[in-house]
């Protein structure tokens, strides 16, 4: 039994070590590496920075009433086209009761003055008539009478604004209609019939009756970091991607640059505007969200390279270029502009050189 184990042992032994040199041999007759190589083309190579924000109508009009009161009726719905003096909606007065009783009683006491003061005409104009007073004296009885028609004008009209928001001998419409102040869009009615509304006035904005827009006229706006603000200048042509519009691009000018930057999340952010050019055939929406690429520089049509061909060396820029069958040598050269993918060669290799990839390039 013994003897049978150790011829066992013996064979394991020995097939290891033949096992071992069939390793090496194999692994001894591998192919070589053979690498790729890559000639340079001629590429527009762009630079350009990235401004995020969004794209909204360059005239947007909130309008609200002139007079405080309760929504009777709204007369359109966000999306409606209106022009300018268009009905929105019709606002129902609820008068103060102490100035409206207070109205009331300047109204009445004015009556009573005008009745006291006609009395007073007509007896003194017949004494005049019959020569027993002088003119003089009877004009403080004229005077009175023509104060007493003006008062009671006033008491009426101060009637009329309290009851109506407006005094018929304006010749204007109601205050309670509220109308469309430009041409444009509707987009958005943030109230309902029934709510109360605030008037407009030196101390209050007002309750937002709608927001008009002009959809015809839009502005990209958006914000550019502080290390690229000092590359961009008021007329560079932008490229819009709006996310809700796939597989488009469209035009911008770029029309103005902030003087003051916003600190956000600890970076400075300096917003800009740029005038966008529409297409008839899109519908862009007011608030779209959009990315726009600033051209900074530009090449057309140089001798470019991948960026993922280069070696650096202190300070220095190489390429490897194939000198015989598989045989590279190192060659400097001198980089131009770069996109991040491509980059500018200026000189150092030709057109027809081969280039080396490296391994998992």
């Amino acid at each position: 039994m013994k003897v049978v184990l150790r011829i066992l042992l013996i064979l394991v032994l020995v097939g290891a070590v033949f096992g071992t040199m069939f390793y090496l041999y194999q692994k001894g007759q591998e192919k070589p590496v053979t690498f790729k190589t890559q000639q340079a083309e001629k590429s527009t190579i762009i630079k350009k920075t990235v401004a995020t924000g969004s794209v909204v109508p360059r005239k947007e009009v909130e309008v609200k009433p002139r007079v405080s009161g309760i929504v009777e009726k709204l007369y359109h719905e966000p999306g409606d086209i209106v022009n300018v003096g268009d009905l929105l909606a019709k606002v129902t007065i609820i008068p103060d009761m102490v100035a409206l009783n207070n109205a009331e009683n300047r109204l009445n006491r004015a009556r009573i003055g005008l009745d006291n003061a006609k009395a007073d005409y007509e007896r003194n104009k017949s004494l005049l008539e019959q020569e027993v007073i002088a003119a003089a004296d009877f004009q403080p009885f004229e005077l009175n009478l023509n104060s007493a028609l003006e008062e009671l004008s006033a008491a009426e009209s101060n009637l009329e604004i309290i009851k109506e928001g407006v005094t018929k001998k304006t010749g204007q419409p109601t205050n309670t209609l509220i109308r469309s102040t430009i041409t444009g869009m509707i987009l958005d009615i943030p109230i309902e019939e029934g709510n109360s509304v605030i008037e407009t006035n030196t101390f209050n904005d007002g309750t937002t009756i709608a927001t008009v827009a002009d959809m015809g006229e839009m502005i990209f706006e958006g914000q550019v970091d502080e290390s690229e603000v000092g590359k961009i200048s008021p007329g560079m042509e932008l490229i819009l991607s709006i996310g809700a519009i796939e597989n488009r691009k469209f035009k911008a000018n770029l029309e103005y640059i902030a003087p003051k930057g916003v600190e956000e999340e600890g970076a400075i952010q300096f917003e800009i505007r740029a005038a966008v050019e529409l297409d008839s055939s899109v519908l862009i929406r007011a608030g779209y969200s959009a990315n726009a690429d600033i051209v900074l520089d530009r090449r057309d049509e140089v001798m470019a390279i991948p960026e993922a061909l280069l070696l650096f060396e202190e300070n220095e820029v190489f390429v490897e270029v194939e000198t015989g069958d598989q045989q590279f040598e190192k060659r400097k050269i001198e980089t131009g502009l770069s996109d991040g993918i491509m980059i500018e060669v200026l000189s150092g290799i030709s057109m027809e050189d081969q280039i080396k990839i490296p391994s998992g390039g």
